[in-house]
């Protein structure tokens, strides 16, 4: 599935900015204040994923299908269980990426294509495994929001509740922060001061999203 093209942004489609990073590294923060400071549709492949493990869902299938133990009693996902057999069995993990990752994409091109209809001409897609997935194709730029190790693992301690060894596990089944790096197209740097990291937002964004940008200066 190609959601972009030089074919089609010669035909006045959407522009479709993808944006990842390792886990801790606050992608969510940096997209959630890009798509509020330049007006641009914010996707979460993270919350299509949510609502697919919903019972009877596709993904909610897909796993019953490849893990049937960690779907509880209710019917509902252990999710718990889930994060933790995914971050342990290496075979589970590529199986059951290999089962939502489609599902994920079918989400995120079909609203693309509504809100396109609608007007919308500028995207912001969220990918946690945007490269693990080879989903580079899907985009036109990649950002790469990037952290020092140190700061993901205090991250996750503190999100997720976890323990120095676990963080540690989860941050280690991602591709390394600085091979995601060295492919995107753009990197912010989000490892100090959130002020230190606005200051690179609105840079890269005026860059990017000029005409779409809410603060206009003569």
């Amino acid at each position: 599935m190609h959601l972009i093209s030089s074919h089609n942004l010669s035909q006045n489609k959407p522009v479709i900015t993808g944006i990842t990073g390792g886990i801790g590294s606050g992608k969510s923060t940096v997209a959630e204040f890009l798509a509020r400071r330049f007006r641009l549709c914010r996707l979460s492949a993270d919350a299509y994923v949510h609502d697919l493990l919903e019972p009877g869902e596709a993904g909610w299938e897909a796993i019953h299908n490849v893990y049937p133990h960690c779907v509880k009693s209710d019917q509902s996902i252990d999710k718990p269980l889930l994060r933790e057999s995914l971050f342990n069995d290496e075979l589970l993990r590529q199986n059951i990426n290999d089962a939502i990752h489609p599902l994920v994409q079918q989400k995120i091109s079909a609203e693309i294509d509504r809100k396109s209809k609608e007007g919308v001409s500028h995207f912001l897609v969220e990918v946690p495994l945007l490269y693990e997935a080879n989903w580079q194709h899907m985009f036109h730029n990649i950002i790469v929001v990037y952290a020092s190790k140190e700061k993901c693992i205090e991250r996750i301690m503190n999100r997720d509740n976890v323990t120095a060894n676990e963080a540690e596990i989860s941050f280690a089944t991602q591709l390394p922060m600085a091979d995601k790096a060295e492919l995107a197209d753009h990197v912010i740097d989000n490892s100090g001061w959130w002020t230190d990291t606005l200051f690179q937002l609105i840079h890269l964004g005026n860059i990017l999203w000029p005409e779409e940008s809410l603060l206009k200066y003569d």
